[in-house]
């Protein structure tokens, strides 16, 4: 009897042999034995010949057939012989690239009042007394607005209309690829607006990468579902109606869920991205409940880091005190994660429109590189954040994980306390 790796499935040589599922996005680490048995299985492997290695290696026969059985139970393996042109196993740096954020326009059909797009930098710093002073200013009346941006809209925002090409996208994709990836996050500006998007989505099942599209939902529609090459749709989704529309413009809520629930009658994962602010604190537990009961796959939730546009936006900017206690909101894993004693990003790199490489989005304006560069010299460069540097001692370190670094920044301390985390867990 012969077993195959599921086309699903492919082997990750991260700092532990693993092997990833992508459409279920697990990730299951493998001992040396296992590894060498499921590398086999790439190509037409017989179970018997399989059995003589066991033997040999002294796996008891028990122990061998119950991997089998898990590895069937979870999809991992199948009896279905696919010829598939499968990537490279090879040895990833430590610590391990795992999630890329690839930002392959920076052009969008809206102009979200905390888009961070309009700067793109955090060097100006913000202090608690000023975002204190600025909320007392008199609340301006928010303007409807969703009209798709021209160039020149951009332009009058002082951001460059930037895009990368189809074939350096292919390029970017095999270099993370070979690097052992697992996620790419395909992002704007709304990705959809890429010039070519259609060719880049003719690509996307070339590589054994989970692609999770982000988009403001407003571009989705029965037809573009039906072609689309990507595991899950994330939607962001700002509060119930009236608070969503005053961030990001009248009649954008009712379109975006009608977008994810296109998406998910036609059978993609959807997850939605939340950030908190001033006009939506009323709505978290209704946002729940619909999230849970419509069954998104993932809800996450943060507070905008006060950048680009949200810096004259004052009316939806929060203190510490009154946005952390919303970060209890959300659930399951979140679009990256971290291990014991390291900070956020451990495993993320982002990618701008522009091809500038930096450790994530925020810090675009402080590049380590460009994709000229490639990505394992850029990935390289960025050094990882330790947790026993940063100046946060409470007992919820491991939980918080310091935060975000950009946040704490933006406070006045780049090794410093992300304070909209230590209102969460009740430290300040």
């Amino acid at each position: 009897m012969q077993y195959f790796l599921s086309k699903e499935s492919v082997l990750k040589w991260l700092e532990n042999p693993s092997v990833y599922h992508i459409k279920k996005d697990e990730l299951y680490e493998l001992d040396d034995e296992a590894f060498k048995y499921l590398k086999n299985c790439c190509s037409a492997f017989s179970i018997q010949r399989s059995a003589t290695n066991q033997r040999k290696s002294g796996v008891q026969k028990s122990e061998f057939n119950s991997f089998i059985k898990y590895c069937l139970k979870e999809e991992i393996l199948n009896r279905d012989n696919v010829s598939l042109k499968r990537p490279p196993i090879k040895k990833s740096p430590v610590p391990s690239l795992r999630y890329l954020e690839l930002q392959i326009t920076n052009r969008c059909n809206l102009r979200c009042r905390h888009c961070y797009i309009d700067t793109n930098s955090i060097s100006s710093k913000l202090s608690l007394r000023g975002i204190q002073r600025r909320s007392n200013l008199k609340k301006e009346i928010a303007t409807p607005f969703w009209l798709a941006m021209t160039d020149k809209d951009i332009t009058s925002e002082k951001v460059k209309a930037s895009e990368l090409s189809v074939t350096k996208i292919k390029n970017i994709l095999k270099e993370f690829e070979a690097m052992q990836g697992l996620r790419v996050l395909i992002t704007g500006g709304e990705p959809l607006l890429h010039g070519r998007f259609k060719e880049i989505n003719s690509i996307l099942p070339d590589f054994f990468l989970r692609k999770i599209l982000f988009t403001n939902g407003l571009l989705l529609n029965k037809k573009m579902l039906g072609n689309l090459n990507v595991n899950e749709i994330q939607v962001s989704i700002d509060g119930m109606e009236k608070a969503h529309d005053s961030l990001r413009g009248k009649g954008t809520f009712r379109r975006a869920m009608r977008s994810i629930n296109l998406a998910m009658d036609s059978g993609f994962e959807v997850s939605v991205s939340t950030m908190v602010h001033q006009k939506n604190l009323r709505d978290f537990n209704k946002m729940e409940n619909l999230f849970k009961k419509i069954g998104i796959k993932d809800w996450t939730v943060d507070v905008p880091c006060i950048t680009g546009r949200l810096k004259k936006n004052t009316e939806f900017q929060l203190l510490p005190q009154q946005g952390g206690k919303y970060l209890k909101y959300g659930y399951s894993g979140g679009i990256h994660s971290g291990e014991k004693g390291f900070g956020c990003g451990l495993h993320l790199m982002s990618i701008s429109a522009s091809g500038k490489i930096s450790k994530c989005t925020f810090y675009s304006d402080r590049a380590v590189g460009t994709i000229k560069d490639r990505l394992r010299k850029c990935w390289k460069k960025i050094k990882p954040i330790r947790l026993d540097k940063l100046e946060c001692d409470c007992e919820y370190i491991e939980k918080c994980r310091g935060g975000c670094r950009c946040r704490a920044e933006i406070l006045g301390d780049a090794k410093g306390k992300d304070l909209y985390r230590c209102v969460l867990y009740s430290v300040i």
